[in-house]
C-alpha cells in the first residue's frame, strides 16, 4: 500500500536562480562576442549621380606683356620699338587667345597720347586684361 508523506517528507521544490542567471550571462555573452556585423551600406540600392562631365582643358596662361612707355616711345620685351611693332605684337598674343595679361608701365615724363594709343590698340584686338601702372 502506499504510505502518505508527512508534512516534513513533503519537500517544497523551488528552483535556484542563481545557476539560472550565470547560464543566461554565459549565453548573452557569448552572443555578442559572436555577432558578425553586418555592413548593411553594402546591401543598399542606392542610385549614384552620373560622373562629371571631363573638363575642357584651361587654356594656359600666356606670359605676361610688357610695355614700357617712356618720352621717346616704346620699350617692349626689353627693346626700344615703334608704336607699329606694338601693334604687331598685340595683334599676335591676341590671335593666340584673348586672356594675354598686357601690363603697361609709364614713365612719369611720357605723354599721355602712347597711353591712349595702346589702350586704343588693345581695344581694338579684344584685349581686356590690361594693367596701367606709372613708374
Amino acid at each position: 500500500m502506499a504510505r502518505k508523506k508527512t508534512k516534513k517528507e513533503q519537500e517544497t521544490v523551488a528552483l535556484e536562480m542563481t545557476p539560472m542567471i550565470d547560464v543566461v550571462f554565459q549565453l548573452l555573452i557569448f552572443f555578442i562576442v559572436t555577432k558578425k556585423e553586418e555592413d548593411i551600406l553594402s546591401h543598399l540600392d542606392v542610385n549614384r549621380p552620373a560622373p562629371d562631365k571631363p573638363r575642357p582643358p584651361e587654356e594656359k596662361q600666356d606670359e605676361l606683356l610688357d610695355i614700357i612707355i617712356w618720352e621717346k616711345g616704346f620699350v617692349l620685351k626689353g627693346r626700344k620699338v615703334a608704336i607699329e611693332e606694338v601693334e604687331r605684337q598685340l595683334a599676335k598674343y591676341s590671335s593666340i587667345s584673348k586672356n594675354v595679361s598686357v601690363v603697361i608701365k609709364c614713365e612719369e615724363k611720357s605723354p599721355h597720347a602712347y597711353l591712349i594709343q595702346v589702350l586704343d590698340i588693345c581695344a581694338k584686338k579684344g584685349l581686356k586684361n590690361l594693367n596701367v601702372f606709372s613708374l
